[in-house]
């Protein structure tokens, strides 16, 4: 009988937490890690707004997360796990998952360094309770050097649930996708994963009637794309907004990520902190230096310590050229 290891590889599960890692790599590196001490950690933060399968999970199958995490568990030698939830998920959670653990090795956690703490070193730094939850160097990789020094195995929410079904033999090759339009409609659905953007707003007859372009990935970092773009599987954390291409305002809308990023910023490094600012300052006075944003654009994909600022320029030169007509150069 195969492995679950063996199983993940048959299967070629990636990660759904938006970096797409094969799994069964990310195990078997832990696996071959000589350690007194191991640890998993199921990523439940989903700071990227209008996100919003990890809460699906939580809400409909919280058993089947939990038994991700024990498979986990007893597949990993000398390991224990954390939980890891942003506040409202572990306020809203924290009664239905304790039942479901029972007596198994795993401490539910209150995140508290909101959108940046889904990034998997921050993560870390903040169970510690660092004096400055902020991103770690990589390498060494926490599969490596992670919680307290220690290899660390970290999975999104969703990844563990497709565990969990990978094992029972139940998996069909599917995944969750969080669908929004005008911030009003919303829903998320469990459909093939290879499917094209297409594919999916007709299935769930989520396919605007109107003008429309829609943003991929999440409402913060994720791609524009317009309608006639659809034709390619949904990647990242298998989100797709969509707007009205007659009534949004894109400056308003670049202002809106914007501001996240601004208020989601660490301050860490010189090259985000200061990018994002020069880049809200112009979009808020709607000046648009052509030289100036291909210039910041470089320079936070670049230099950024970490992912939040390397994609900041993804959403705003995709609406430049898609919506605006003005290609800028990165």
């Amino acid at each position: 009988m195969p492995t679950i290891i063996e199983k993940l590889y048959q299967t070629n599960l990636h990660g759904r937490g938006g970096a797409a890692f094969p799994t069964a790599k990310k195990w078997e590196i832990l696996l071959q890690q000589q350690s007194e001490k191991k640890y998993i950690i199921a990523n439940g933060s989903e700071g990227e707004p209008y996100v919003y399968k990890d809460e699906y999970i939580l809400t409909h199958h919280p058993e089947q997360l939990i038994k991700g995490i024990e498979i986990a568990l007893k597949t990993i030698d000398k390991s224990t796990a954390y939980l890891y939830l942003r506040t409202d998920y572990f306020d809203r959670f924290k009664a239905s998952l304790e039942k479901h653990i029972g007596n198994l090795p795993i401490t539910l956690f209150r995140e508290t360094s909101g959108y940046l703490g889904g990034e998997e070193t921050t993560l870390i730094n903040t169970i510690e309770d660092a004096k400055v939850i902020q991103p770690r160097s990589k390498p060494p990789l926490p599969l490596i050097s992670g919680l307290w020094n220690y290899p660390t195995l970290i999975n999104n929410i969703e990844t563990f649930y497709d565990v969990a079904q990978i094992d029972q033999g139940t998996y069909k090759e599917t995944r969750l996708y969080s669908i929004t339009s005008e911030g009003e409609k919303k829903g998320v659905f469990e459909l093939p994963e290879h499917w094209t953007i297409q594919q999916v707003l007709e299935h769930t007859n989520m396919l605007p009637t109107f003008d429309f372009f829609t943003q991929i990935g999440g409402s913060a970092s994720g791609e524009i794309l317009l309608s006639d773009e659809l034709n390619i599987p949904v990647t990242g954390s298998g989100a797709i907004i969509i707007y009205n291409k007659t009534t949004t305002d894109p400056f308003a809308l670049m202002q809106r990520w914007l501001d996240f990023f601004f208020k989601e910023n660490c301050d860490k490094c010189l090259p985000c902190r200061e990018g994002v600012y020069r880049l809200r300052e112009m979009i808020n006075t709607k000046n648009l230096n052509e030289s100036l944003l291909s210039d910041l654009f470089f320079t936070t994909q670049k230099t950024c310590f970490c992912p939040l600022g390397k994609s900041v320029h993804i959403p705003i030169s995709s609406l430049l050229k898609k919506v605006c007509g003005v290609t800028i150069t990165v």
